[in-house]
């Protein structure tokens, strides 16, 4: 007799699907924060630092959450550096907020103006939304046409952040 009462072991997740998913929740993560922290007009390059920082403390978190997540999630026996596995598993996130965490960083510290330097963020999270759309949907043996209809598709939700943005300002 069969039992299938007992939960399903942990499913594997693969770098290509733990890269799509990171790096797409990494990119509008990345979007809302500094539509979020850019909310009041505060562009010193001091507020531009702080921006910076609480980007990528925000990034981290919610790595760790996520990674936690999936650990309490698959139930059954976990080994006991399983959940470091796991939480390494959430690199593409915290990669993904990397470049908006230097456009913010460069303009605290003087390389490039701190005023506006939300815009150049949003439109960066988008190319990097649509960009990872599109790879992940060639690696699936899309056509180009569907592959670039996906990475629209992505990254419409940069786009949805952008507009939001402006209508709550």
């Amino acid at each position: 007799m069969d039992d299938s009462t007992e939960a399903p072991g942990p499913r594997p997740h693969g770098t290509r699907e733990a890269v799509l998913f990171g790096g797409v929740y990494g990119a509008v993560l990345a979007s809302a924060m500094v539509a979020a922290l850019t909310e009041y007009g505060h562009s010193s390059q001091a507020d531009r630092r702080y921006d910076a920082l609480w980007l990528l403390v925000t990034a981290f978190a919610s790595a760790l959450a996520h990674g936690y997540a999936h650990y309490v999630a698959e139930r059954g026996p976990h080994r006991g550096w399983e959940i470091l596995r796991i939480l390494a598993d959430e690199w593409p996130l915290v990669a993904a907020v990397i470049p908006t965490v230097f456009i913010l960083a460069g303009a605290g510290w003087g390389w490039w103006s701190a005023s506006g330097v939300e815009y150049p963020a949003f439109v960066l999270n988008i190319l990097i939304l649509f960009v990872l759309g599109l790879v992940t949907a060639r690696w699936a043996a899309r056509s180009q046409p569907m592959a670039v209809l996906i990475g629209a598709g992505d990254a419409l939700l940069g786009v949805v952040v952008v507009v939001a943005n402006a209508l709550i300002h």
